[in-house]
């Protein structure tokens, strides 16, 4: 045995986990995480200076929430108070103010570590804020959810949030060398079934030690393919209805809008892999069509819908391609919003205008009174005129022409804006033509 580990067969570790025989015991010894635990990083320095703020720890399962919020105690002479908010109620919160109350009239500090704290109510978070204003605890609570969706805002403000990140290949290959100490014996796999398991704990430390135990009862080195044969293969961190959801239809939504068809697939996968509904997916890439691409690519649209189409035809798995390959479509697409910012500039215009009418020339007169009114008068087909094209003026009366929809030259739209530079050419032509005609007819 190396550095005085136990052995995992002597007695005193029977039925300890792993990952609790090797849980940290003191911040240093904290992987992953030396942005926050550093001597120079901010929680690092309120440790040194026995100076706790009430915070909030964000980061992904296996990260080291609750390892670090224990060395926090120990780190400052609090009593570390542990809830889980899956299992407590106000009665559990009551009972452990009350206590803390009394600890800090003996002068005795305590900090409440309360696990997966958004899944208390408003109601209960409420209840923290008296509490942690007047110093009674030092709230440190955990979370793997967004705070700023979950929590309420009187919380987060007497809170620092701390962002953990997901452990990388480097800390997670520390973990495996310390559990390999504690085992006293290499782990039996070959070089590529090593980088093999790092992989399949996906960032998440707990979950590969666990791994790692499953590998205790195996005699010779294994391969890749007798790793994966041996153990189940960790699911994807990836939430329908939270955050992660939201974070990866936006990273597919802008790998599509950057061009870039590849990272635009693997965010694809990474979502179907989820468990993502694909007519979610499909849904948004007919969104996407409409406002990324949109007459840039005319037949964008058609694609979107076709994919969603042949989804509901197939189901999963072979109707996952058609949406692929819609994906790849818009991906490659030339884009334009020219359509979606025209169109917010109009509604804000009809906003301003209210209510003016059209003018009387464009107007139907089915009736002898609408006639005499002049509705339609001096109305030009645009079809029978010489150009196509009689250059009216369609915009209500009072109201001066505004440019709304500005192609851009990407894709088709490079055609419709030759054709609208050529209107406006022969509108201005009209306007000239009428307008020596008015001073030509004048006494």
């Amino acid at each position: 045995m190396s550095q005085g580990h136990p052995s995992l067969f002597e007695p005193d570790d029977a039925g300890r986990p792993l990952a609790d025989r090797l849980r940290p015991r003191a911040l240093a010894d904290v992987v992953g995480q030396e942005h926050l635990l550093g001597p120079d990083a901010p929680i690092g320095r309120m440790v040194a200076e026995h100076r706790l703020v009430s915070m909030v720890l964000w980061g992904p399962p296996g990260c080291g929430k609750t390892t670090i919020a224990r060395l926090l105690a120990e780190g400052t002479g609090l009593v570390f108070e542990p809830l889980s908010a899956t299992f407590s109620g106000v009665a559990d919160l009551r009972k452990v103010f009350q206590a803390a109350r009394k600890r800090r009239e003996v002068g005795q500090g305590t900090l409440l570590f309360v696990d997966e704290i958004h899944r208390f109510n408003r109601a209960q978070q409420d209840s923290f804020l008296p509490y942690v204003e007047d110093g009674t605890v030092v709230l440190v609570g955990a979370t793997t959810e967004n705070p700023s969706f979950e929590l309420n805002a009187a919380l987060l403000s007497r809170c620092r949030v701390f962002v953990l990140e997901r452990l990388d290949g480097a800390a997670l290959a520390t973990l495996a060398e310390r559990a390999e100490e504690v085992i006293g014996a290499p782990l039996p796999l070959d070089a590529e079934a090593r980088r093999a398991l790092l992989a399949m704990a996906d960032g998440d430390g707990r979950y590969l030690l666990n791994l790692i135990e499953q590998l205790q009862t195996v005699a010779e080195p294994l391969d890749a393919t007798g790793l994966v044969r041996l153990v189940q293969r960790r699911a994807p961190v990836y939430d329908k209805s939270q955050e992660g959801h939201y974070n990866l239809i936006s990273a597919l939504h802008k790998s599509m809008r950057g061009s870039d068809p590849d990272a635009a697939l693997y965010w694809l996968a990474r979502m179907l892999d989820g468990g993502e509904d694909p007519l979610y997916i499909a849904r948004r890439l007919v969104r996407f069509a409409n406002e990324d691409v949109a007459i840039a690519d005319p037949q964008a649209v058609q694609q979107a819908l076709a994919a969603w189409d042949v989804y509901e035809r197939l189901g999963s798995p072979e109707g996952e391609l058609a949406i692929a390959q819609a994906v790849v479509y818009l991906a490659t697409a030339p884009k334009s919003i020219a359509v979606y910012r025209g169109f917010g500039a109009a509604r804000k215009a009809a906003r301003r205008t209210g209510s003016l009418m059209p003018p009387p020339h464009i107007l139907n007169a089915p009736t002898k009174l609408m006639q005499e009114l002049g509705y339609g008068e001096g109305y030009q087909y645009d079809p029978d005129t010489a150009e196509g094209f009689s250059g009216a003026d369609y915009f209500p009366e009072g109201m001066e022409r505004e440019r709304f929809y500005r192609p851009t030259g990407n894709g088709y739209e490079r055609i419709i804006r030759e054709h609208l530079e050529e209107w406006e050419r022969l509108r201005a032509r009209r306007r000239s033509e009428a307008g020596g005609a008015d001073s030509g007819g004048a006494p």
